[in-house]
């Protein structure tokens, strides 16, 4: 509670914490359009073989030449010689004629109605990714790092929020910048119908990332981080910006080292401990906290990614569905900021990743040519998966403290990635077992969402400092039933020594 009350002295939740919400949420309604842009960019177009260069010399008009040289329904062979005999109304093949057909040696044809470039039809055509990169492999590791560095921003963005935070609004922004990626999910689907082109649709929702690199330098450090560290005089120094932000600079040119000292005198002590990964899994209750989140992570980006980048096996145009992924967060975060604030952390995040493994799996037993039925349950599924995330970020920011949070914060993220890795991995398992990928995709949410029964609960409770903090959480019911046994042992005393 030492450093809540300094959060007070200089202003609480004042001007200082609204504009750094904002600004950090930008980067997070963007991140969007970049975690969901393959959906667009490497969309697959309805596509042919290309036929050979000498069946335009036939005169015949496109479909007459499409019938005679591509098999009905063919998309990746033709015929290797023209079969007359399909343009006749009763026409039969030959006698002893075989219907052979080849690879697309020339290439394939594109439907261009929806999209008029995609990466697919860009590198199948020409082997070309874009003018910056000049070939596939230099365009996944372009989107290699990419991933890499929104890592970065939306850990930064997310723990920087909770550490300027008052307790009681903690998860009130959280939610916030949930809903801001939500926001992002319907800008990318305008951005995308207005831009059909692949590349051009790559620079728009990457610009704007020049501009909050700019405005990065104005944000404010932690000052609980630069305590623990060592570093009070930037502490005090940032203290001070932020009461002069909130219109209480009187208070803040009070504050001094002596008076940080007396307030975070045990996060001092301890600021010359060096902290490292190894504390994740160091002591009995940060060890199940990192262990059950690993899973929560993982299993709720795995489900997650797993229905999101596979807007185009539903039987929808690709931009209404986008919207309905998108719009189906809105109702679902509002929810569970209700049970986060309300009910708790851990009942938020087991039932919303249970929901979701449930209406997965359920998916299973419906029948494939009701397709509503099996979008409105893929729907509910991606809600409670939004839901999961949207707790998640809030709730692995309260369990870890303060010294090892950012790291804690990027095992959990680490996790994450690993899951949406594998989500596309499994969804190849579908050509073989069509099945399967639905029972994978169900069955890890529902198991983790067990899983995070075992989470502390921490609605209602400042930020811990230190990993002793974290530790010393779980212990009032033992000590309190410690202590009821020892007042209770002079009255046993007596009763076993005294007359009967």
């Amino acid at each position: 509670m030492a450093f809540a009350s300094l959060l007070e002295h200089v202003g609480g939740m004042g001007r200082f914490q609204v504009v750094s919400v904002l600004l950090l949420s930008l980067p997070v309604l963007m991140m969007a359009s970049h975690n969901l842009l393959q959906n667009f960019t490497a969309a697959t177009s309805d596509h042919r073989c290309r036929l050979r260069p000498e069946a335009n010399a036939s005169g015949l008009d496109p479909e007459a030449l499409l019938r005679v040289w591509v098999p009905r329904g063919e998309r990746c062979r033709r015929f290797v010689t023209p079969q007359w005999w399909l343009l006749e109304a009763n026409g039969s093949a030959p006698n002893g004629s075989r219907l052979e057909t080849e690879p697309c040696g020339d290439g394939w044809t594109y439907d261009r109605s929806v999209f008029t470039s995609t990466i697919i039809t860009e590198m199948a055509a020409m082997g070309t990714c874009s003018s910056f990169a000049p070939t596939f492999t230099v365009y996944c590791l372009f989107r290699f790092l990419t991933g890499m560095a929104f890592s970065g921003i939306v850990l930064n963005s997310v723990s920087l929020s909770l550490e300027w935070m008052p307790t009681h609004m903690r998860a009130l922004v959280g939610t916030f910048m949930g809903y801001c990626y939500t926001a992002g999910q319907f800008l990318l689907a305008g951005v995308a119908f207005a831009i059909p082109d692949w590349r051009q649709l790559q620079l728009a929702v990457s610009l704007p990332f020049f501009g909050f690199f700019l405005y990065s330098w104005w944000l404010t450090e932690s000052a609980r981080w630069l305590v623990m560290v060592g570093r009070s005089h930037q502490a005090l120094r940032e203290l001070q910006k932020v009461a002069r932000i909130n219109g209480k600079k009187e208070e803040g040119d009070k504050l001094d080292i002596e008076t940080l000292r007396s307030h975070m005198e045990k996060e001092m002590t301890s600021s010359g401990t060096r902290h490292t990964v190894v504390d994740l899994v160091r002591t009995p209750v940060v060890r199940r906290i990192s262990f059950c989140l690993c899973f929560v992570w993982f299993s709720t980006s795995f489900a997650y990614y797993g229905l999101a980048m596979d807007l185009q096996n539903f039987e929808f145009n690709i931009y209404v569905i986008q919207l309905i992924f998108g719009a189906v967060d809105i109702p679902a975060k509002l929810v569970s900021i209700l049970t986060i604030t309300y009910v708790g952390r851990r009942f938020t995040q087991a039932a919303a990743l249970i929901l979701a493994g449930l209406a997965i799996l359920a998916n299973v037993l419906v029948p494939r040519d009701l397709q509503t039925l099996r979008t409105a349950l893929a729907v509910f599924g991606k809600g409670c998966l939004a839901a999961s995330f949207n707790c998640v970020f809030l709730y692995t920011g309260e369990l870890y403290p303060t010294v090892i949070r950012q790291t804690g914060m990027g095992l959990a993220n680490t996790m994450s990635r690993l899951g949406s890795i594998i989500a596309p991995l499994v969804k190849m398992v579908g050509e073989v077992f069509p099945a399967l990928p639905f029972i994978i995709y169900g069955a890890a949410p529902v198991v983790s969402g067990l899983v995070a029964v075992f989470l502390p609960e921490t609605r209602n409770l400042a930020l811990p400092e230190t990993v002793e903090e974290v530790e010393r959480r779980t212990q009032p019911q033992k000590d309190e039933a410690q202590h009821l046994q020892v007042l209770l042992q002079p009255t046993q005393s007596s009763n076993s020594t005294g007359p009967h």
